[in-house]
């Protein structure tokens, strides 16, 4: 499922700031240090004028400000973007070493990422959810920077200035699709929901009657917002699929990956075929003991689905739905351990929580982790509950997390998936690295940390193995979707049919999936991109000698979420 790739790689991924000068390379003794200093100076820059995007990055000190999106902040940002594009492309190259030359790619990459966003995809003007306060109030409120009173305080001036950010939100608001504008009224109530824990902890410090005021005002600002998305409803007529061209344009910036698009979605292609023979295969062998002595049918997504439909009976119960997840953490950090797949840090504490509302409404689970410059804090497993489903939804999302399922997920969101890349990315000493990684690395070594887990041993058993078959192919068939829906205009009951018939997901997984490539775009490719990328250079480095598994996880994670190829480029130039 979508992760909040928090890195703040979701808040910064279109985030810029503003400084009076950028730095200027004049010779100085060192090119490494002048690009240190460089990075510095940028991202205190980055912090004065997107406050938002430096809370997500754990400085805190910014809590009590807010990031308007109007439009002369985006006048700022453009102008910032470009004088520090230039700064960075000056810097001679063949003078860094191999760390500053991935730094410096990187921040090239960014700011270049942050002006096509700014002036070409213009998702401000169009999608009403950009513009979300509730995030970095929540982050802020419930983050031990400071004692209660101190973020109590901080916070009381940052929703001062709501009325202000959501009269900026309106004006920038121009051609919105409708889709987007009802995911945003979809979360609104998860900001009032973030205001009333605000305003808990403020009576409990005693400042609930010098807040009430601006809560009051807070509130009514989010109450005409309300309003006002409801009456561009009717008129909310931008079409949601991407287009070819900007598609490939958002891939090569999003993605990073030494492949296209077009290139990505051929590949997905061949790799679907490769899954689905040895699923039927898997399948063919399961169908005596789970079907009986029927006769299997000749058509392989029927054989294969009445085996995985059979198997999905097997589930956790709906109440016990985040209980269970939560219960698996430590099964999964005793494998790692006891198998030597990689070296975990038992000091960062990972707590599994029901997702906030203001989150709800594009995926079910997701890690949230904290910035690199708290790294001490808590990385919250967002889980969301099944409390308001009717038994029948309830029933449909249990079996797609089955048995089997249900620990590839925790696999693939925590250990050894997000959660502990997440934690080795904010040990690597470049803020580079960590703030403006690559979402593809980060999926990637997600979906590539289940067949790691599955090669170890982990779970072996034939129902297993078909399960990860039908995990695996849902990361090839994002792909697959994502191209086909906003580049060859594939319509809704293909889609379903290709998530449910040919991809065995259940009705409402694949209703959730098509609601979700309709808000999003490029990142369901994310997945498969990079895990293929990530595979390919393992099966690379093998073939060299002294290859050892747990020496080159560890290797690749340390360069923190850099883009695979970058990574790959290192790691198979070190051994040439």
């Amino acid at each position: 499922m979508k992760r909040r790739s928090l890195l703040s790689l979701a808040l910064l991924a279109g985030a810029a700031g503003a400084s009076d000068s950028a730095f200027k390379p004049v010779g100085l003794p060192s090119e490494a240090s002048e690009l240190d200093t460089g990075i510095e100076d940028f991202l205190m820059g980055l912090w004065q004028l997107d406050p938002d995007a430096a809370v997500a990055a754990g400085r805190f000190e910014q809590s009590h400000r807010i990031t308007l999106p109007s439009a002369a902040l985006r006048a700022q940002r453009r102008q910032f973007l470009k004088r520090w594009l230039k700064a960075f492309q000056r810097l001679a190259v063949d003078k860094l070493g191999a760390a500053e030359r991935m730094d410096r790619d990187m921040l090239i990459a960014k700011l270049q990422s942050d002006l096509w966003r700014l002036e070409v995809l213009r998702e401000w003007a169009w999608n009403p959810a950009e513009h979300n306060p509730a995030g970095p109030i929540d982050l802020a409120l419930n983050t031990d920077w400071a004692p209660v009173q101190q973020r109590v305080q901080a916070l009381h001036a940052r929703i001062r200035q709501l009325p202000a950010f959501y009269a900026a939100a309106r004006a920038s608001l121009v051609g919105v699709t409708r889709e987007h504008t009802e995911l945003a009224l979809q979360q609104a109530p998860g900001v009032l929901a973030v205001l009333e824990d605000l305003e808990s902890q403020a009576q409990q410090q005693g400042l609930g009657a010098l807040m009430q005021p601006d809560l009051a005002q807070a509130r009514a600002a989010v109450a005409g917002w309300q309003a006002h998305l409801r009456q561009l409803l009717p008129i909310a007529r931008r079409p949601w699929r991407l287009s070819a061209a900007l598609y490939e344009t958002k891939f090569k910036h999003d993605i990073q990956s030494a492949r296209s698009a077009r290139e990505t979605y051929e590949l997905a292609l061949a790799r679907r075929e490769t899954v689905l023979a040895s699923m039927q295969a898997q399948a063919e062998a399961l169908w005596p003991t789970v079907i009986g002595p029927e006769a299997p049918p000749a058509d392989r997504f029927a054989l294969i689905g009445r085996v995985i439909a059979k198997l999905s009976e097997k589930h956790v119960a709906r109440d016990r739905f985040v209980d269970e997840i939560r219960a698996q953490i430590p099964q999964l950090e005793a494998w790692v351990r006891d198998h030597d797949l990689l070296t975990q840090d038992p000091a960062k504490p990972l707590a599994v929580r029901e997702t906030p509302v203001y989150q709800r409404g594009v995926a079910g689970a997701s890690i949230e982790a904290p910035g690199p410059y708290r790294p001490q804090d808590s990385t919250y497993y967002n889980v969301t509950p099944l409390d308001d489903l009717t038994p029948e939804q309830a029933e449909s999302t249990l079996r797609e997390y089955n048995q089997w399922i249900l620990q590839i997920l925790n696999i693939h969101e925590a250990i050894p998936g997000h959660y502990t890349q997440l934690v080795y990315a904010n040990k690597v000493p470049s803020k580079v690295k960590a703030l403006f990684g690559s979402g593809s690395m980060v999926e990637g070594w997600a979906v590539y940390g289940e067949l790691m887990m599955l090669e170890s041993g982990y779970g072996a058993s034939p129902e297993m193995t078909l399960m990860w078959g039908k995990w695996h192919l849902r990361s090839v068939t994002n792909t697959i979707l994502d191209y086909s829906v906003h580049v060859l205009g594939m319509e809704q009951k293909a889609a379903l049919d290709l998530l449910t018939r040919q991809a065995f997901q259940t009705e409402r997984e694949a209703a959730e999936k098509w609601r979700r490539v309709q808000l999003t775009s490029v990142q369901l490719t994310s997945y498969f991109s990079g895990f293929s990328e990530i595979h390919a250079l393992r099966e690379q480095l093998k073939a060299k000698p002294g290859f050892g598994l747990k020496a080159f996880h560890e290797k690749f994670l340390s360069y923190g979420n850099a883009p695979v190829r970058l990574i790959a480029a290192e790691m198979a130039g070190a051994l040439r």
